[in-house]
């Protein structure tokens, strides 16, 4: 194929995109400061932390539906530092439907701290966040709207490697220059310049320079969303192994006469079995994470923060074990197993802000600022050349010889 077919390719899934691209960039940024802005929004939900011993989540899941009758707890989050945060279902053939998903508890003491609901339109400062996170998320459409920014990741994929091919220069037997000498002013950004040669240089280099953390995010996004596509993929290159959770849900046999384990059970099992894991695979515990209740699995998860994590914040450490038996059933390393898996979880912490602190927080934030613009500039250019061929009377149009983008800003 053509560089100017090339070309054309990447003009128009980038118009496809735009949209799509500057909703995510600007929730991106928003969400690298997620822990932050809930404590600073909602300062009643998610206070400083306080001192005393924890309780650990069995006990604050059976806290939460004692506080709730006509709710079920699902999972219990430990987190966020002065918050545990409980997610909750109405009850079969409750009466009273519940007008939350979640409820905060003093970790120390289990006191109710407020309940928030999680998707849905923002009704106010509380509820910014969880609007800003399913918007990024899947558009406020739910499975719908993850399966299309799935494919929006996967074609923002393909076109990351598009784009940086049309930067190089075109090979040439008559250039005086050597090629990188040629390459170089794809890097930077002419100044002064008009404002077409302006947002192209913008487009062109910031591209560039943010070229390999725009292809970490677009591939994360796709295991996020697309994730059939995102293990096979992985596997022609990398030994990877899916996680549970992504395995469609098997019903989970059915129980009669038979009760699941309570939370508190659920929970001393949980410890037991990931200590046993601990041991056999040779990984540290460094605190509690989450335990939760996948019903239609039949299954509890039991979550640490362990040395095989990537990430400073969220621990996916995981034990799984029978709901009703307590008998093991699986275990899920972040790292040290396959190497698929353990680049996986790199590039989901890339993608969550959890590495680096504050200045990779920061340069998240930026990161998402810096997608909107390279969307912005990208339409402004096809718009630009649009009225630039409408003002040229079609009787008149000669077919020029094929430029490239460099020649094209160049020209301008």
């Amino acid at each position: 194929m053509t560089r100017s077919l090339w070309v054309v390719v990447h003009r128009w899934t980038g118009l496809a995109m735009a949209a799509f691209l500057i909703v995510v960039g600007l929730t991106g940024s928003v969400l690298a400061f997620f822990g932050e802005l809930n404590h600073w929004l909602s300062p009643e939900l998610f206070p400083e932390p306080r001192p005393g011993v924890r309780l650990d989540a069995g006990t604050l899941a059976r806290s939460a539906e004692e506080l709730v009758p006509q709710a079920r707890t699902s999972s219990v989050y430990l987190g966020f530092a002065g918050t545990a945060m409980v997610r909750m279902e109405p009850r079969p053939g409750a009466a009273q439907k519940l007008d939350f998903q979640q409820l905060m508890l003093d970790p120390i003491d289990g006191h109710e701290l407020g309940r928030r609901e999680a998707g849905g339109l923002p009704t106010g400062l509380a509820t910014i966040i969880p609007f800003v996170y399913q918007l990024h998320m899947n558009l406020l459409m739910g499975p719908t709207g993850a399966w299309i920014l799935g494919i929006v990741a996967l074609v923002w994929t393909l076109d990351c490697f598009n784009g940086f091919y049309l930067t190089l220069p075109v090979p040439s037997r008559a250039a005086r220059n050597g090629y990188f000498a040629r390459w170089r002013p794809a890097w930077m950004v002419k100044w002064p310049a008009s404002s077409y040669r302006l947002n192209f240089d913008l487009h062109r280099a910031g591209g560039l320079w943010l070229w390999a953390m725009l292809l970490v995010f677009a591939w994360s996004s796709v295991s996020f969303h697309l994730n059939g596509v995102y293990a096979a993929a992985t596997r022609l290159f990398l030994a990877y192994e899916e996680p549970l959770m992504k395995h469609e849900a098997e019903p989970a046999p059915a129980q009669k006469n038979r009760k699941p384990l309570g939370w508190e059970e659920a929970q001393a099992i949980g410890v037991r079995l990931m200590d046993e894991q601990a041991r056999n695979h040779d990984f540290k515990i460094d605190r509690p994470n989450a335990l939760s209740y996948m019903r239609a699995r039949g299954l509890y998860g039991y979550s640490v923060h362990s040395s095989r994590d990537v990430g400073e914040k969220y621990g996916s450490t995981t034990v799984y074990f029978d709901a009703y038996s307590g008998e093991f059933h699986a275990l899920g390393l972040p790292s040290g197993e396959h190497a698929g898996n353990t680049l996986t979880s790199w590039l989901v912490a890339l993608h969550m802000a959890n590495l680096f602190g504050l200045p990779y927080k920061i340069f998240v934030c930026a990161l998402g600022f810096a997608i909107t613009m390279l969307s912005g500039t990208g339409v402004y250019i096809w718009l630009r050349k649009r009225r630039a061929r409408k003002r040229i009377p079609s009787q008149k149009r000669v077919a020029p010889e094929p430029l490239t983008i460099a020649a094209q800003a160049s020209a301008e």
